[in-house]
């Protein structure tokens, strides 16, 4: 595995979590799972900044929780 691989993961990782954002466009949600959508997008954002750093480990992580987290969500809302 070169050192770039699993940085294009954790790219492409990012790109698939706006993809699940764009499924719950127009979809009603309730106070406490729009709350966890943003909690979501926070660990996406997250991800993007330690990657930045050149922290893939850490961005892994950060957008794996978001992908469980909205998961959750598309789930909840029998989009999944």
């Amino acid at each position: 595995m070169t050192a770039a691989e699993p940085k294009e993961r954790v790219l492409k990782d990012i790109s698939m979590f706006g993809d699940s954002l764009k499924l719950l466009s127009g979809t009603k949600l309730d106070g406490k799972m729009s709350s966890v959508v943003e909690m979501a997008k926070l660990y996406a954002s997250d991800a993007q900044s330690y990657l930045d750093k050149g922290d893939i480990l850490t961005a892994f992580s950060c957008i794996s929780y978001a992908h469980g987290l909205m998961d959750s969500i598309l789930s909840l809302v029998g989009l999944k």
